[in-house]
């Protein structure tokens, strides 16, 4: 389609005539992402409200089957990188943003850790050197002042203002690791997000997951270590079950779910209906891939 049949059709969208404009803007979303700078330009050209209003509906119900597509294609192909996933659900409040530059932040990082770093080091020493250039040298942080703020959990946001919440964290932490070859996996802890550090080198194999474990790590506070007797007890003082999967890895889907129900509970109390309707749909798309 030129682009004088793309202005055509965007012109009838100012039609008195429901069915007509219902008609257009199901012609135009079918176009997909190819049609929106023309539909900007619309928008910028026109005073009338009602075009405005409707040309803003096209544009973002475009740009939403935009991530629910992207993300349903990163979860079937293996979801192996996490920061994809993150980068795709940012998309969906901030669509101009790009993925180079969000992986560029995480390649910074992953250089200045590559230099400390070698194999001989034991995987508590690793971890040291993690710590120290991803919260010291590079200042991430948790934001305790405006912990509920959906900011922390748009990895864009987070990379801007190097301030996270407990799952935003652990991503940045994680794709660190999956850039160095590290063992690090997201456990899905309740009311927190931990890592936990494989051991490479077993020799057996065990029905219990936690035995290939040898260590956990918390990113919420600045990657400090933990055993498995300090998970026990978070439990117990929290009054929730020890069950087994708040020990164990769990998937990049999941920890995305997570991070979906994050900027829920965050649009819940600002009382945003229509994004937290839109979230619950992405959980859709990655639930119904994963199950």
């Amino acid at each position: 389609m030129t682009d004088k049949e793309i202005k055509a059709l965007i012109s009838l969208l100012d039609d008195t005539d429901t069915e007509v404009v219902n008609m257009v803007s199901e012609n135009l979303l079918q176009k997909g992402v190819s049609v929106i700078p023309e539909l900007e330009k619309a928008w910028e050209t026109t005073l009338n409200e009602v075009l405005q209003g409707r040309l803003e509906n096209v544009i973002q119900n475009i740009q939403f089957n935009r991530t629910k597509a992207n993300l349903g294609q990163w979860v079937q192909s293996g979801h192996d990188y996490i920061l994809e996933g993150a980068f795709y659900l940012a998309q969906f409040q901030f669509p101009e943003i790009e993925f180079n530059r969000i992986d560029e932040e995480i390649e910074n990082i992953r250089k200045d850790v590559w230099l400390e770093i070698n194999n001989n080091l034991t995987a508590l020493e690793k971890v040291k050197i993690l710590n120290y250039v991803i919260f010291d040298l590079h200042k991430y942080s948790r934001n305790t002042s405006n912990f509920y703020s959906p900011q922390n959990s748009y990895i864009n946001q987070v990379i801007e203002t190097k301030k996270g919440n407990p799952i935003s964290l652990a991503i940045i932490y994680l794709s660190i690791a999956h850039k160095l070859d590290l063992p690090i996996y997201g456990v899905n802890l309740p009311k927190n997000f931990i890592l936990a550090y494989k051991d490479e080198f077993r020799q057996y194999d065990s029905k219990d997951e936690t035995e290939d474990i040898l260590f956990y790590i918390n990113p919420y506070n600045k990657g400090v270590v933990l055993g498995k007797r300090e998970i026990d007890y978070f439990l117990t003082q929290q009054n929730m079950e020890h069950d087994q999967s708040y020990y164990v890895p769990c998937s990049n889907a999941e920890i995305l779910i997570r991070l979906i129900n994050n900027l829920i509970l965050a649009y819940e109390k600002v009382g945003f209906q229509d994004k937290i309707q839109r979230l619950n749909d992405l959980i859709k798309v990655v639930q119904k891939i994963i199950i």
